[in-house]
């Protein structure tokens, strides 16, 4: 089990994380000095980068790869020559040390006998732990492809800040229509990693005396989350991620039509006056620049000077 898991991290989900965040890089650089409006609570914010918002989607697949090479350390302790009970019972001498260079030697791992086989046979806490690194993944990778399809939707009707390819166009009764369906394919497997963990974790809990024998369900599903975290992430990344672009006009029509772009002017007016400020350009859909004038609260060359959005970020 340990040996299965190691080597399918290291020879498909590895790979494919890197293979997204070498695009992810080339995006922060292809969008340099977009600024967009920023979102918390899913409502309007101070403005953002655009590269910084792929920035972060960036470092979260960095930050998962290394929880995930953290928690190789365990899966490369074996439990193999502790046999029925951890003793070493009929095992030849040094069988353990033995088995556990023949496979470093052959994978490139750095697998090592387990030190205490009556822990290793009993527990399954290694399969928990870097289990719970594919999940932090899974994680991430639901909020990005969640962050993608959110600002990619419409075209006309909803954000509409980003395009994406146009996969499997039309549906079954709307002709044209372009639904973000590797997006889709990323949070399905997130939600079936997720199902995974707690089958893990819950299997892991079944140890009895000297052995616990929920093997077969626990690898089955550490295996089938690895592949389909390298397998969605694969796909997501040469049919979506790459073809990213940032709608410019849209990005900026948005940014400029915030009304928490207050929020530079609060030095100056105080963040009460501010908050009268959005308050009235809200409620009589007016500009911030008229809602400050009518309020009197800055003359228009002060507005000016000190009103640049794209300077916020």
């Amino acid at each position: 089990m340990h040996i299965a898991g190691a080597m399918e991290i290291k020879e498909l989900l590895l790979p494919a994380i890197d293979g997204l965040i070498a695009t992810f890089k080339k995006l922060e650089k292809a969008n340099k000095g977009i600024v967009t409006t920023g979102r918390t609570h899913l409502q309007d914010a101070v403005p953002v980068a655009f590269s910084q918002e792929i920035s972060g989607w960036r470092n979260m697949l960095e930050k998962s790869k290394e929880d995930i090479l953290a928690a190789q350390k365990g899966l490369c302790e074996l439990a193999l020559g502790g046999t029925a009970v951890g003793t070493g019972l009929n095992a030849p001498k040094d069988f353990d040390k033995i088995v556990a260079a023949y496979c470093k030697e052959n994978t490139g791992l750095p697998f090592v006998t387990a030190k205490n086989k009556f822990h290793a046979l009993t527990s399954l806490d290694d399969m928990v732990f870097a289990h719970g690194a594919l999940k932090a993944l899974a994680a991430n990778l639901m909020k990005i492809a969640n962050d993608v399809r959110w600002k990619a939707s419409g075209p006309r009707d909803g954000l509409g800040e980003i395009t994406i390819p146009a996969n499997e166009p039309g549906s079954s009764i709307m002709p044209g229509k372009v639904n973000p369906t590797q997006c889709e394919a990323v949070t399905m497997v997130a939600v079936r990693v997720m199902g995974n963990d707690t089958c893990v974790g819950i299997a892991a809990s079944q140890g009895n005396f000297e052995l616990n024998v929920f093997l077969p369900v626990t690898i089955y599903s550490f295996l089938q989350s690895v592949r389909l975290l390298a397998d969605c992430i694969n796909s997501f990344n040469k049919n979506c991620a790459v073809g990213i672009k940032a709608n410019k006009e849209k990005m900026s029509s948005n940014l400029h039509n915030s009304l928490m772009l207050v929020t530079a002017l609060n030095p100056y007016i105080g963040y009460e006056n501010g908050a009268r400020v959005a308050k009235l350009a809200h409620q009589e859909n007016i500009s911030l620049k008229a809602a400050v004038l009518k309020l009197e609260l800055m003359k228009e060359a002060d507005f000016d000077k000190v009103f640049k959005p794209e300077k916020m970020v």
